[in-house]
C-alpha cells in the first residue's frame, strides 16, 4: 500500500494540466481558474483621496486646536476640487480626491461647522486620513496570476481595474456513478436490506463546489457488464471519472475489474483510515478514481486526494491543503498501523475535540466536524498535546 503522502504526490504527478481556455464575463467567473495573468491599465486609487467624511486642511493652518477656518469649497465623491487656498478648509467626503495643497483630512467628528466656517478641534497630522494614489494598484502591475482561482475578492479586484471579461480554463468534466444493489435514491421507499445513496449527494456537492461540470450517471447495478458499460460511457464524455463503491476485494466489487479490462489500474490501496480501498487508473483518455463506498471514507478521501488532483487538472496553481497545530482536548491511546484522519472540531477554548464514534459509516461525524485531526502511524495523543488540524475550509472549496 502507498502511504497517504505517497498517494497524494503520485496523483498530482499524474494530473495533466488544463489547456483549453475561453473568455467569460467577470460576473460568470466565480470558481473558474484564470488561464493568463491579468495586469492593470490604471492606477488605483487614481488620485489621493479622502478616507473619511470631514475637512481637508493644510497642517500649517491648524497650529492649535480650536482654529476657525472659512470653508472655501465642497468636494463630494466623484468630483475634483480646486487647489486649497491657504488659510481655508474644504468640506470633503469619503472617496473624493484631496485638493492640491491639502495635506490632511480631519474627520467630521473633530470639527464643528458654523455658517461658512469650521472650527477644527483637533491637531491634524500630515497625511492623516488620506489614501494615496496607487497605494493599492499601480498601472502596469499584475493583479491576478495565471492559475488563480477566481473568488469573490478576485472578481471585485478584476472589476476595480476595469476588466469586464477574464480568460479562464474550460470547466473540467467529471462523471460520477455509484455501484451497489442496496442503494436507493432518496424519495423512494426502502426495502429490507437497502440504504439511501448518500454518496451521490455528497460527491455531487464536492464536485460542483470546485467549479467542475458534473455528469451524474446515477446508480449502476452490481454486475460486471453494467459496470463496464457505465465506465466506458463515462470515459467517453468526461475528463475524469469518479465512482463510489466496488473497489474493495468482495465478490461483488466489479469496478476495479472493469477498469483493468477497459484501461489500466496504476494505484490501489492507501495506508490510512478511513479510506483504504482507493483506486487510480486510466480508461482511454480519462482519468479514473474509485473511492470507497463507506460514506465517511468517500468524503475524506475526496477531500484529501481527489480535490488537489482535480484542482491540478483544472489548471490551478495552489492545490494543497494546509494543516495547523492545535491542542488536543481528547485522548487517542490506540496507536494504529495506518495514518488516521479523525473528524474533529475546534471548541471555544481553541482546543480540538473529536467525534465519539469514528466509524467510516457514521456520516454524522462529517456534518458535526469542522476539520480533520491528522494522526500519524503509531501516534498516541493525550489531552494538551499538540496535533495537526486540517480545517474543512482548506478542503471544501
Amino acid at each position: 500500500m502507498l502511504s497517504a503522502s505517497q498517494l497524494l504526490d503520485a496523483l498530482i504527478e499524474r494530473a495533466r494540466g488544463a489547456t483549453a481556455a475561453e473568455s467569460v464575463a467577470v460576473t460568470a467567473a466565480l470558481g473558474r481558474v484564470l488561464a493568463a495573468p491579468q495586469t492593470s491599465a490604471i492606477t488605483v486609487p487614481p488620485l489621493d483621496n479622502s478616507a473619511m467624511d470631514g475637512y481637508a486642511v493644510r497642517v500649517t493652518d491648524v497650529p492649535v486646536a480650536g482654529v476657525r477656518l472659512p470653508v472655501s469649497q465642497r468636494i463630494p465623491a466623484g468630483a475634483v476640487g480646486e487647489p486649497l487656498q491657504p488659510g481655508t478648509a474644504a468640506r470633503i467626503f469619503t472617496g473624493a480626491p484631496v485638493p492640491p495643497g491639502a495635506d490632511a483630512v480631519l474627520m467630521q467628528e473633530y470639527c464643528y461647522a458654523e455658517g461658512d466656517e469650521v472650527v477644527i478641534n483637533a491637531l491634524p497630522r500630515p497625511g492623516e486620513n488620506i489614501r494615496r494614489a496607487g497605494e493599492d494598484i499601480k498601472a502596469g502591475s499584475q493583479v491576478l496570476a495565471a492559475g488563480a482561482r477566481i473568488g469573490e475578492a478576485e472578481m471585485g479586484l478584476a472589476a476595480s481595474v476595469g476588466l469586464a471579461e477574464l480568460p479562464v480554463f474550460r470547466r473540467l468534466r467529471v462523471a460520477c456513478f455509484f455501484t451497489g444493489d442496496e442503494l436507493v435514491t432518496p424519495g423512494e421507499p426502502l426495502a429490507p436490506g437497502q440504504i439511501y445513496n448518500s454518496n451521490r449527494y455528497t460527491l455531487s456537492g464536492l464536485v460542483n463546489g470546485l467549479g467542475c461540470e458534473l455528469i451524474d450517471l446515477g446508480i449502476v447495478p452490481d454486475t460486471l457488464e453494467a459496470t463496464e458499460a457505465a465506465l466506458a460511457g463515462a470515459a467517453s464524455v468526461a475528463d475524469v471519472v469518479i465512482t463510489s463503491g466496488g473497489v474493495s476485494v468482495g465478490e461483488a466489487d466489479y469496478v476495479k475489474a472493469a477498469v483493468e479490462k477497459l484501461g489500466r489500474v496504476e494505484m490501489w490501496k492507501v495506508a490510512m483510515k478511513p479510506g483504504k480501498p482507493l483506486v487510480y487508473g486510466r480508461v482511454d483518455d480519462a482519468d479514473f478514481i474509485g473511492l470507497p463506498g463507506n460514506p465517511v471514507s468517500a468524503f475524506v478521501t475526496f477531500c484529501l486526494f481527489v480535490r488537489p488532483f482535480l484542482l491540478t487538472r483544472m489548471g490551478a496553481s495552489e492545490v494543497l491543503y494546509r494543516a495547523f497545530p492545535v491542542k488536543a482536548d481528547f485522548a487517542w491511546t490506540k496507536p494504529g498501523a495506518r495514518r488516521e484522519f479523525l473528524r474533529a472540531r475546534i471548541e471555544e477554548t481553541g482546543s480540538a475535540t473529536i467525534y465519539p464514534n469514528q466509524s467510516s459509516g457514521v456520516l454524522t461525524s462529517c456534518a458535526w466536524a469542522d476539520g480533520l485531526i491528522d494522526i500519524e502511524i503509531a501516534q498516541t495523543v493525550q489531552p494538551g498535546d499538540w496535533v495537526r488540524f486540517i480545517p474543512f475550509s482548506e478542503l471544501l472549496s
